[in-house]
């Protein structure tokens, strides 16, 4: 699942985005309205957790203008402002939920995984590359019909270079994606995991699928 969450606030936005990825979503983060305005042209989000009070466009005009050109993607503002009055501006401006600051990092995690349920978005998505697979949801892997047991980083990394099928990822791009450049980019960690992957998907088949790159990284695919 992939949110996009507009937060000009850098402490909170790393706060929130590092909930919602421990949550196993993908995150977008954009610091102004217009920027993630057209990120929404350019892409599709499951859901947008989209803060009212932004350098330049603000969050109701941005989440106006996705109303106007039929972008329903499901939104939930954050403000500073708890009044009443902005509450209803906001749900009158298409807002499916409203949360004033200071919150509590579990509870925007739940308000965001109810806009998916009551938006019907939570589904299933199963990702493949010759006979392991990955449901997204249950966060289950399997090599054939054998299941392959995950940590949840082993989970994350596993997904990103799914998602990444045929291409390869540099470790410096792992880092930022599966570890949000929380380790040294000189550290061992990417080897180390990937190690610990391989052994789970690849040791007992004659047909490997996680390869390393001399020089340049890591790929997962299907030789021909």
């Amino acid at each position: 699942m992939r949110i996009l969450l507009v937060e000009d606030d850098r402490k909170t936005a790393v706060l929130v985005a590092n909930a919602l990825k421990a949550e196993g979503f993908t995150v977008d983060v954009m610091a102004e309205g217009d920027a993630a305005l057209a990120a929404t042209e350019k892409a599709r989000y499951d859901a947008i957790v989209l803060d009212i009070m932004l350098v330049g466009r603000d969050g109701l005009s941005v989440l106006r203008r996705m109303r106007a050109r039929n972008d329903q993607t499901p939104v939930l503002l954050l403000s500073a402002r708890g009044e009443v009055n902005d509450k209803v501006e906001g749900l009158n401006a298409g807002a499916e939920d409203y949360l004033p600051k200071p919150f509590a990092l579990e509870e925007l995690v739940a308000r965001v995984r109810a806009l998916l349920r009551r938006g019907g978005e939570i589904k299933s998505v199963v990702l493949s590359v010759a006979d392991l697979t990955l449901d997204t949801m249950t966060r289950s892997a399997r090599r054939g019909t054998r299941r392959v047991e995950l940590t949840t980083r082993e989970y994350l990394l596993l997904e990103f270079l799914m998602r990444s099928a045929g291409r390869v990822c540099s470790r410096l791009l792992i880092l930022e994606k599966v570890w949000d450049y929380q380790f040294d980019p000189g550290s061992n960690i990417v080897d180390v995991f990937i190690a610990k992957l391989r052994e789970k998907i690849d040791s007992g088949h004659a047909v490997k699928l996680l390869y390393s790159v001399r020089g340049q990284g890591y790929v997962i695919k299907e030789e021909a």
